[in-house]
């Protein structure tokens, strides 16, 4: 099997490759391309990725590629892990929302939305361009915001599945907890990208997760940042981006607070890469450092893994995706993109029936969410002031029509460079 990486310069990439090594049995690859515009990144990138193989005895091969056309064509699926405008830009889109006392992040409000803008149409564009050189291959999308990317690229008729590692980083703390092996623990997983709740953990078909959660209570709490007693009225664990919407006002009080101490997220994961950019230099280093778990991204190679596995290889495996509705949630349309478990094989991705109709206090807010979304890759696509200002007056962090405006202005001026139409 051949992958082709696009971003394959990033520094999460040797996390990637570390699983491919690891589970090599898993998921023969015979050639892992790694393509990105920078040279310089992707070879550096390139080296540590042939010394990963080399150590863990990976019989495929390492190539790189600073043009899309080369490093895709044979390739039979290719993941998309980019960042349009790089860190740089990002720290615009955790700061400029907090001018207006609105959340400051970089897949859900106002600067989500500025990195959906920016990055649909990059991806589309790639897309399209493996559907001309290697139609055969499933595109795998690990871009943010994943939802409204994975939709993006349905919509378009490609065949694209969208991956995230929120879900398999639940699975393997609560199978860790049981002292099981991970495949044994099925998930209640349901929502949108960045807006999921885990409503059980079933193993071997009975649902544990009430004991879960009476015996790692204040761990979830303290993980996740949001109060035991909400968990504990949920009877649920939701990720940790429902945070941005059960405690918005307090997010934005600890990110002003952030952001005048000179301190954010952005600022904190260009720190981690530039200590990881020179650590990967080493032409001794062999392995993944420890510092790489400072990135985020825990178990995404894992869940790549699996993911490609069962597509690959025709194992019908239950992995929690990014999918089409289909009828899986009937207060959305067929075509919104939901994060459900779902059937995988080599034939595609189908939702899973699920285990209990959802809840109204989930389905309210997943309804809001995904109406934003659809309008969202609508003003990703088609461009316009007037497109920016509706999708934000639907989300559910805005929703006042002064307030949309005044972020659609800030955000079209900030990211006038990103945007031809504007």
């Amino acid at each position: 099997m051949k992958l082709a990486v696009v971003g394959g310069g990033s520094t999460y990439t040797p996390e990637l490759v570390d699983g491919f090594a690891r589970l090599r049995d898993t998921l023969p690859l015979t050639e892992l391309a790694l393509i990105d515009p920078a040279a310089d990144r992707v070879e550096l990138i390139g080296g540590l990725a042939r010394r990963i193989f080399a150590k863990q005895g990976h019989p495929g091969t390492v190539t790189t590629h600073t043009e899309l056309e080369s490093g895709i064509e044979g390739a039979d699926a290719v993941l998309i892990q980019l960042r349009v405008g790089g860190q740089t830009i990002r720290n615009v889109d955790e700061t400029f929302p907090l001018e207006f006392c609105c959340v400051g992040q970089e897949t859900t409000g106002a600067g989500g939305f500025a990195k959906a803008l920016r990055t649909v149409p990059v991806v589309l564009d790639i897309a399209e361009r493996v559907r001309r050189i290697a139609p055969q291959a499933w595109i795998i999308d690990f871009t943010n915001p994943v939802g409204i990317v994975t939709r993006a690229l349905l919509d378009a008729g490609h065949r694209a599945v969208g991956l995230c590692n929120v879900a398999i980083g639940f699975q393997r703390r609560a199978a860790a907890h049981l002292g099981v092996q991970p495949s044994r623990i099925k998930l209640d997983h349901v929502g949108l990208n960045h807006l999921t709740w885990e409503r059980g953990f079933y193993l071997d078909g009975e649902d544990f997760l009430p004991k879960y959660l009476s015996e790692s209570l204040e761990e979830i709490s303290h993980d996740i940042e949001l109060p035991a007693e909400l968990i504990q009225r949920l009877a649920a664990i939701p990720s940790y981006y429902l945070r941005y919407f059960y405690a918005h006002d307090i997010v934005v009080k600890e990110q002003i607070d952030q952001v005048a101490k000179g301190e954010n997220r952005a600022k904190a994961v260009a720190a981690v890469e530039a200590e990881l950019l020179a650590q990967y230099a080493d032409p001794t280093l062999d392995t993944k450092p420890e510092a790489l778990s400072k990135r985020g991204g825990a178990f995404y190679s894992e869940a790549a893994v699996e993911l490609l596995a069962s597509l690959h290889g025709d194992l019908g495996e239950e992995l929690v995706v990014n999918v089409r509705n289909a009828g899986t949630f009937p207060f959305l349309a067929d075509d919104a993109v939901i994060e459900v478990p779902a059937i995988v094989d080599a034939s595609g991705v189908r939702p899973a029936p699920l285990r209990a109709p959802i809840e109204p206090l989930y389905r309210g807010l997943i309804g809001h969410v995904s109406a934003y979304e659809e309008l969202a890759v609508e003003a990703a696509i088609k461009g316009g002031v007037e497109r920016v200002r509706t999708a934000l007056l639907a989300h559910p962090l805005i929703g006042q029509a002064d307030l949309a405006d005044k972020l659609a202005d800030s955000l079209v001026a900030k990211n006038r460079s990103f945007l031809p139409w504007a």
